[in-house]
C-alpha cells in the first residue's frame, strides 16, 4: 500500500522555478481543456443524440465520460489533487479523440487532441512539484505512518 501511495503522491518536489513553470503550465492547459468540457456540459442534450460512441456504451454515457475527463479531471489536474489519477481519463479521452474519433480526418482536424495528449503525457512524466495538493496529502500520510511506526 505504501508503494502505491508513493507512486500516486510523490514527496520530492522539484526546485521552485521549475515548480512555478509546471504550476502555470497546469493552470493554462487545465483551463483550456475545461472549456471543452464546459461546452459539452452546457450543450449536453443537443450533443448526446449524436455524440460518438467508440466504446459501445451509448452516446450519453460516452459524452458523460468525455465531460468527466475534460471538466472534472481538469480540476484535479489544475490543483494537482489526485493528479496521476486525474490525468488517466484526460489521456484516455485524447487517445480516443485522436486515434478513434478523428482517425480518418486530416491532421489539422485532429491536431488539438494530439497536442493535449502530448502535454498530458509529458505532465504525467514531469514528476512532483512544490505547489501541489498531492504533496500535502503524501506528507500527511507519511507523517502518520512514521508516527505509527515510532509508537511500536
Amino acid at each position: 500500500m505504501t508503494s502505491l501511495i508513493r507512486i500516486l503522491f510523490p514527496l520530492k518536489p522539484n526546485d521552485t522555478s521549475f515548480s512555478i513553470f509546471l504550476l502555470v503550465f497546469r493552470i493554462f492547459f487545465g483551463i483550456l481543456l475545461m472549456t471543452h468540457g464546459i461546452q459539452k456540459l452546457t450543450n449536453f442534450e443537443v450533443m448526446s443524440a449524436g455524440f460518438p460512441n467508440p466504446l459501445g456504451v451509448g452516446s450519453k454515457i460516452s459524452l458523460s465520460l468525455a465531460i468527466f475527463g475534460e471538466l472534472i479531471c481538469s480540476i484535479g489536474f489544475i490543483f494537482r489533487a489526485f493528479y496521476r489519477l486525474a490525468l488517466l481519463p484526460m489521456i484516455f479521452t485524447m487517445i480516443m479523440a485522436y486515434f478513434v474519433i478523428h482517425k480518418d480526418d486530416p491532421f489539422n482536424v485532429k491536431e488539438l487532441p494530439f497536442v493535449y495528449l502530448v502535454v498530458y503525457l509529458i505532465m504525467l512524466l514531469a514528476g512532483s512539484e512544490k505547489f501541489a495538493l498531492d504533496r500535502l496529502i503524501a506528507e500527511a500520510f507519511f507523517k502518520r505512518q512514521t508516527n505509527k511506526e515510532s509508537s511500536y
